[in-house]
């Protein structure tokens, strides 16, 4: 009897199965898009230069927000204010009045004739005899222009090629994946200062980057050197253009490289329109 209602059981679970029961299947979902980052806190080793170059931001901006004075000393477990912009305040509306109160214009009356006005003739400007006027040129001659020098003028620095290998990647724009251009090399190869400067980041707190070292050449520029096998240089050393900072290697990259970037005010600029032809 026991045996004959657990077949009638097994009967009816497998119709309901094959009817409407089923198994819902397992997606990934992915996470909705992150909003703009309004803080950051501070983290052990961090300076704000790292701070800013992670948000794309000019260190000054940054500073000024947050009260800070250069040398810009921070401490970990700090919140730092990342907000830049502030809301545009909307100029009041202009309300048309009615003109009720104008006075109306009397017409005059059509006795009196108006005066005609008298027109005076100026006298043609005598010429000697002989003498023949030339016109005057307004065209004034201009210098060629030459994009590569006037950007070096505005840098105001003297820039050379960190690394000797052949180019990989180039720069792909500020909101681009590659913010700078990659340079190949091989291991242990010296990495030098793009220009001179003072070093104001060097660690490897930066995602991406591996072992990254920062130059400030002065309250404009800063060049970073990513992926480095050894850093030759701490934080706060003054370097000198073409000084070895470091050696070529892979830290957070898949292969030997150089990956090199120039910001201008914290924003990405492309380092070939900077670096000299080779």
């Amino acid at each position: 009897m026991k045996l004959g209602l657990f077949n009638i059981l097994i009967t009816l679970l497998l119709l309901a199965c094959s009817t409407g029961g089923h198994i819902a299947p397992i997606q990934e979902r992915k996470q909705p898009p992150s909003q703009k980052i309004a803080h950051h806190v501070v983290s052990k080793g961090e300076t704000l230069y790292a701070i800013a170059w992670r948000y794309g931001l000019d260190v000054k901006t940054i500073a000024q927000r947050n009260g800070l004075s250069s040398p810009y000393t921070i401490f970990p477990g700090q919140k730092l204010s990342l907000w830049t912009s502030k809301p545009r305040s909307k100029p009041p509306r202009k309300v048309a009045k009615s003109n009720k109160s104008s006075p109306k214009t009397v017409p005059k009356s059509s006795s009196s004739k108006p005066k005609k006005p008298k027109v005076k003739t100026k006298a043609a400007p005598k010429v000697a005899s002989g003498a023949t006027s030339k016109p005057r040129s307004k065209t004034k001659t201009r210098a060629p222009s030459n994009k590569k020098s006037k950007t070096q003028k505005q840098a105001g620095i003297s820039w050379r090629w960190p690394a000797k290998g052949r180019l990989l990647a180039r720069f792909s724009g500020p909101n681009g994946l590659n913010k700078g251009i990659d340079i190949a090399g091989n291991l242990g190869e010296p990495v030098v200062s793009a220009a001179a400067g003072r070093v104001v980041y060097a660690g490897n707190g930066l995602r991406g980057y591996g072992l990254l070292l920062i130059i400030k050449h002065n309250e404009q520029y800063l060049s970073a050197y990513a992926h480095n096998n050894k850093l030759r240089v701490k934080e706060g050393d003054i370097v000198k253009g073409g000084q070895r900072i470091a050696d070529i290697g892979s830290s957070g990259a898949n292969r030997m490289k150089l990956h090199f970037e120039i910001r201008k005010n914290g924003k990405s600029v492309n380092p070939l329109s900077y670096l000299p032809k080779r």
